[in-house]
């Protein structure tokens, strides 16, 4: 089936509104026969996802053996990072497959031998090794494999292929501590075995035993303990490792760390004691501790446990004690805030059943975001399944005038945007600042399932029609963000192509201008025009042509049934903005026919070379005057070999030759005086010629060029309207090396201007 779509036309390297490609898809299956199949068309092995993942990044995720060992000899670089700056190497670490590890390390294993055959080196040690590459929080692979629940195999390779054991993250945890952390006991042997530092610090002082016995792991702790690790060394805020054992209790961690012959009085940096950290919050309590204690931001005990306490048995507890829910913080955020960010239901169920209700609805206190905002926000459904049953107005806005409805169109949250249909949530509310809908927020960022929650649940034409502040539909946002599976929805539901916004310009527009390919081909199936102008007269023919879109380009010629040469209001053609924007030049190649073709070369073979090459527009100005005037010499090859006047002048009487001589563009004038045999004696409005108006720029590369064309002496000494000859321009400019060419060709040092001056030089530094 792969073989007949790609052989039918399909592109093998179109990408999803994820920006996957049919290889990302096939890696990611697992289908070895499918990754053959595209490779052999050519599918490319370096393109990237919006994660900026390849498909060898794709294929080493999924233990894709096969499929990896494909890629690899294809790759001239296996050492690319995503977005977060992981190498395949990292993730197959991460994820603990060896088999995928030795494919990419054979991978490396080429990549060393070509640098040494390059730079000729009898040793590669002088390099930094591919394995001990870090990414952008300086990880490298040894600490994922560290961390990771697979990784023990990779591990020993790694360490085997001399991967460094005290390289340290941004953050100063080296793969000991990563062990710590998660708790890997015979990994956290093997890195000891190995020379890893046993007290290792990491931004916060802390060492792996302090980690260990944060996090709980008894084993761990005796590993390190019996390998010397020092239990009285102090970490943040100088605690020791019993201070964090405690803190968290872990009560066996507790005893091992004093069993070790620990002082178990000995204070951290605040004075406090362990038997400080250990207290716990009935023990507290029960001792007349004030449950309604603020700190510095004005945060009472229920606030951190509304955060931290999933199963509400603490906040439970400090209710029936009297703790107050009405109270706020400094910046007027209650408990019930706190469990809503976090997305507690119990706790919200605890504090909604007290007085606590009755925050939701105090008019006289209103902070900045509701409980609703941020649980919708942070795609907390169960959360808000209990606030929506205690709130009278769900339509509630941000200071901005932001629902919390459009805040979970916009995050994506299917469930909490069904959640608050379902309640009645009014999706015609727009924003303070952009004058944007939910349905707005979820078509910019691409969420087709929220999208389709939002147009099913309303009326379906208002929907897809409402704009924002700038006139904008949602079909434009979605083209904008080029989120094809949204608009595909759009106009399923009857979004118009035609719409405009405050600018004349349509979805096709925007589509257009930033390359959506996609995009534009569903646009033009459902009868989008291409003769539509913006306010500036500009089609999408216009912009694609600007833009260098080719692929897009191609899509709009093939859709136009009738030949027109559509001008904006200064007169410009598209061909005209392709040859001013270089985009006649070779283009990234895209799949499908004539993949070589550039956008000034199809609009003219499209168009005719009649209609197009010499079209003037309001300055009288063509195509070539606009090459020239850019020095785009391969677009100026292109229009001469299509028969495009040379010589044709604008409403100032300039050539293209003039234009590019007047701006310096020295490879236009060459390919004009040489290839095409411009007129060099042709004169503008003010009787200058190509080399005084090169001269009068101080452009002397572009005028010794015209000037070796030059044999007549009439030329050399014709004057301007001020009857200057080209050897006074120069001269006066300080062109030194033209001034003597001009006088070795015959240039009469006894002209007169109009001024009665002769020749005058001006002193070059």
């Amino acid at each position: 089936i792969i073989e007949l779509l790609i052989l039918s036309g399909a592109r093998v390297n179109a990408k999803d509104n994820k920006w996957l490609t049919p290889l990302h898809r096939a890696v990611a299956s697992c289908s070895e026969e499918a990754v053959q199949v595209l490779l052999k068309h050519s599918a490319d092995v370096n393109a990237r996802d919006k994660n900026w993942q390849t498909p060898l990044h794709v294929a080493v995720s999924h233990k894709a053996v096969r499929c990896a060992e494909a890629l690899v000899p294809l790759l001239s670089n296996v050492n690319v990072s995503d977005r977060a700056g992981r190498t395949a190497l990292h993730h197959a670490a991460f994820s603990g497959h060896l088999e995928v590890r030795r494919s990419v390390f054979q991978g490396l294993q080429i990549s060393r031998c070509s640098i040494s055959a390059r730079a000729g080196c009898e040793t590669f040690a002088q390099y930094t090794v591919c394995h001990s590459r870090v990414n952008e929080k300086g990880f490298s692979p040894l600490h994922f494999t560290a961390a990771s629940r697979q990784g023990a195999l990779c591990l020993e390779l790694l360490i085997a292929n001399r991967a460094n054991v005290n390289s340290k993250s941004k953050d100063g945890k080296t793969p000991l501590h990563m062990a710590a952390i998660h708790g890997r006991y015979s990994r956290s042997q093997a890195i000891i075995q190995n020379g890893a530092e046993i007290d290792s610090e990491d931004e916060n002082g802390n060492s792996p035993l302090h980690i260990a016995a944060r996090y709980g792991h008894e084993l761990l702790i005796n590993t390190l303990i019996t390998n010397g690790a020092d239990t009285a060394k102090r970490g943040i805020h100088g605690m020791f490792p019993l201070h964090l054992a405690a803190l968290s209790g872990f009560s066996d961690c507790c005893w091992k760390l004093l069993s070790s012959g620990f002082d178990v009085d000995t204070p951290d940096d605040f004075g406090r004691t362990c038997l400080h950290a250990a207290a716990c919050v009935f023990a507290l309590v029960g001792s007349g501790a004030s449950v309604n204690e603020r700190d510095v931001r004005g945060r009472s005990p229920l606030h951190y446990t509304a955060a931290a306490d999933s199963d509400g048995k603490c906040l439970e507890y400090l209710l029936r004690n009297d703790a107050n829910p009405a109270l706020r913080d400094k910046d007027g955020y209650s408990a019930v805030h706190y469990a809503s960010a976090y997305g507690h239901r119990v706790c919200l169920e605890l504090l909604t059943d007290t007085s606590a209700s009755s925050i939701l609805h105090d008019t006289d206190i209103q902070p900045p975001i509701s409980p609703l905002h941020l649980a919708a926000y942070h795609g907390h459904h169960h959360a808000l399944e209990v606030l929506v049953q205690s709130l009278l107005d769900l339509d509630v806005r941000t200071p901005q005038g932001h629902t919390a409805l459009s805040l979970a169109a916009f995050k994506g949250h299917v469930e909490c945007v069904d959640i608050l249909i379902n309640q009645g949530a009014s999706m015609m509310l727009k924003d303070y600042t952009h004058k944007r809908s939910a349905v707005h927020s979820a078509a910019m960022n691409g969420h087709s399932e929220c999208l389709r929650l939002l147009i099913h649940s309303s009326d379906q034409q208002t929907a897809v029609s409402m704009r924002d502040g700038k006139g904008q539909t949602p079909l434009m946002l979605a083209v904008l963000g080029g989120h094809t599976d949204c608009v595909y929805l759009l106009l399923s539901e009857g979004a118009g192509v035609e719409a405009s916004d405050k600018w004349g310009r349509t979805a096709l527009h925007r589509g257009v201008m930033m390359g959506h390919q996609g995009c534009v081909e569903a646009l033009l199936q459902h009868g989008s025009s291409l003769l539509v102008q913006d306010s500036r007269g500009r089609s999408p023919m216009h912009l694609a042509a600007a833009c260098g879109h080719v692929g897009v380009l191609r899509a709009l010629l093939k859709a136009q049934k009738t030949v027109l040469v559509l001008k904006d209001n200064c007169g410009y053609t598209p061909l005209h903005w392709a040859c001013y924007n270089g985009t006649c030049v070779m283009l990234p190649l895209l799949q499908g026919l004539n993949d070589n073709e550039s956008a000034a070369e199809m609009l003219i073979e499209t168009l005719g070379p009649c209609s197009t090459a010499d079209v003037f527009c309001v300055s009288h100005r063509t195509p070539l005057h606009a090459a020239a005037y850019t020095d785009h010499g391969e677009c100026l090859q292109l229009l001469l070999g299509h028969n495009a006047q040379v010589n044709a002048i604008d409403m100032l009487g300039k050539t293209a030759l003039m234009m590019a001589a007047e701006n310096g563009q020295t490879n236009a004038v060459e390919v004009l005086v040489s290839s095409a045999k411009a007129d060099m004696t042709l004169q503008d409005a003010h009787r200058n010629t190509a080399l005084h108006l090169a001269c009068s720029k101080g452009h002397e590369t572009s005028a010794l060029l015209i000037l070796e064309k030059v044999t007549d002496r009439n030329l050399i000494n014709c004057t301007n309207a001020a009857l200057q000859t080209p050897l006074h321009v120069a001269a006066r400019h300080g062109l030194t090396v033209l001034v003597q060419e001009l006088l070795g060709k015959g240039a009469s040092v006894l002209a007169v201007d109009e001024n009665g001056e002769r020749l005058k030089s001006q002193p070059v530094a």
